[in-house]
């Protein structure tokens, strides 16, 4: 059985393909996408600062990973990212930003990580891409699938100041944002 909650050592470094440098100075759209909390939730409706991180897809146990997965630079680590933003929560919440997890899954796909991870924020389905075609974010295929490449946005007042793209490792990405936070307050 695959050990979800850490990375190998081996992985693929991924590097900036210039594909989010775009983002910073938009204005998040104001879509309502499903949450793992059983509500809509309007990304572009957040006062003060949201933290938005995008990943490609987190792994269920007892169920391979798609083949080459992590051969794909930047693929895998989306549970110990997640992880990571759950122990760094607090840390956030004292900065007055709100976090929300994004991916393409399903709200019920997700709903099973949530749960199985106990995530104290929301993660919400863009399975229909809306908030990525919206936002031009960057992405791959693997196994058929197209997924979001992992970046994590910092909005505030609804504005896209900072974005943290590529992260490796996905666990260092909550550290990033508080060090941005604790700069920018």
């Amino acid at each position: 059985m695959i050990d979800l909650t850490k990375t190998p050592d081996d992985l693929p470094i991924p590097q900036d393909d210039g594909s989010a440098k775009h983002l910073v100075g938009m204005t998040l759209p104001s879509l309502s996408l499903l949450s793992t909390n059983g509500h809509q939730i309007d990304l572009g409706s957040f006062k003060d600062f949201v933290v938005i991180y995008c990943y490609p897809m987190t792994g269920q146990p007892n169920v391979p990973l798609p083949e080459g997965w992590d051969q794909i630079p930047g693929a895998r680590g989306c549970t110990p990212q997640s992880c990571s933003f759950r122990d760094h929560y607090q840390e956030l919440k004292a900065f007055k930003a709100e976090v929300v997890g994004l991916s393409v899954q399903t709200t019920e796909y997700q709903k099973e990580m949530a749960e199985r991870l106990h995530l104290p924020f929301p993660v919400v389905s863009d399975a229909d891409f809306k908030f990525q075609k919206a936002l031009n974010l960057p992405t791959f295929m693997a196994a058929g699938m197209t997924l979001l490449k992992r970046l994590t946005i910092i909005a505030k007042d609804g504005k896209i100041v900072s974005v943290h793209y590529p992260i490796f490792p996905s666990d260092s990405d909550p550290p990033w944002v508080i060090d941005y936070l604790g700069n920018h307050q």
